[in-house]
């Protein structure tokens, strides 16, 4: 008998350590729960902010643990935007699995997981127009209509609801994030933005949400993209900028699974796409791509 009581004894201590443990993050739905919950937190250290549309991957989950490493309190927000989207099956196609999403935020240092409708995020249509200049004339700007500014109204959105102190965007989105930071300044935010980076597959896809809707060919074939960057990166000292872009070009298009839509090579401040290797200042190399009927951005940094 008293095996058997140990045993129990045991067994519930077990459950109540489980319990303890599964309580650190909790799923919250409304603007006022979350603002509720961050008041409670007040004292714990700074906020930390990850907004993602889910469907999240590792790439994901290393913007969440830098959060947790540098902040004392980190929320996720999963909400898919639908003012980005120009492109409504793309918005009616876009993963979406919040279960799954909870399962995979388990144990990253998320404390609350900010899950809302649409109507929670707009109450009323959000009629804000943006202007970012030269920024968004570009590459995304010029093949996704509207896509910017509608990530300026769900980012600044969010970082109403939030008041983040930091907030976690990843580098594979690289002309987002210059718009996210121009956002920030018009706005007068104070949130400090950090730049996290690319996360890729074992074989050098970047990790995406999009990843997922990849048939095993179309798979197997996407990591051309990838694999062509890093080559042509190694080449810049032997190649004009024109002969890199054409051999990209070139090289993706030849596989029947891949289109590019666009690889421009810009500078890294203004985005805007150089002549020629000279001049101060980073320069990078954005591509996008259909592989089928799903679009793959991706980017590599010439050194």
């Amino acid at each position: 008998m008293k095996v058997l009581f140990r045993l129990l004894f045991y067994w519930k201590f077990i459950y109540l350590l489980c319990t303890l443990n599964s309580g650190n993050m909790e799923l919250v739905k409304t603007i006022t729960e979350l603002q509720q919950k961050l008041a409670g937190s007040a004292g714990k250290g700074a906020v930390g902010f990850v907004p993602t549309m889910g469907a999240l991957h590792e790439g994901h989950l290393s913007l969440v643990k830098q959060a947790a490493n540098e902040t004392g309190i980190v929320v996720v927000s999963i909400f898919v935007n639908p003012t980005q989207f120009n492109d409504k099956n793309d918005f009616s196609r876009y993963p979406r699995d919040i279960e799954s999403d909870m399962e995979i935020l388990e144990g990253t240092g998320c404390n609350f997981v900010f899950a809302p409708d649409e109507k929670e995020i707009y109450p009323q249509p959000d009629t804000r127009k943006f202007n970012f200049g030269n920024l968004e004339t570009v590459m995304e700007g010029i093949h996704r209509p509207g896509h910017f500014n509608g990530v300026a109204q769900v980012v600044s959105r969010l970082f109403e609801i939030v008041q983040p102190d930091k907030a976690y965007f990843g580098l594979k989105d690289f002309q987002q994030l210059a718009i996210i930071k121009a956002m920030a300044r018009q706005l007068n935010l104070k949130t400090e933005i950090v730049a996290c980076p690319i996360i890729r597959e074992p074989d050098g896809l970047a990790k995406s949400s999009r990843n997922m809707l990849l048939s095993g060919e179309e798979r197997e074939n996407a990591v051309t993209i990838s694999k062509t960057l890093f080559e042509v990166a190694n080449n810049k000292g032997e190649k004009s900028v024109q002969e890199i872009k054409n051999i990209v070009t070139n090289s993706i298009n030849k596989n029947p699974f891949l289109r590019v839509e666009y690889f421009e090579i810009v500078d890294d401040q203004t985005l805007q796409p150089i002549s020629d290797w000279g001049g101060q200042g980073g320069k990078i190399g954005c591509i996008a791509v259909f592989c089928g009927k799903i679009r793959l951005i991706d980017n590599i940094v010439f050194n």
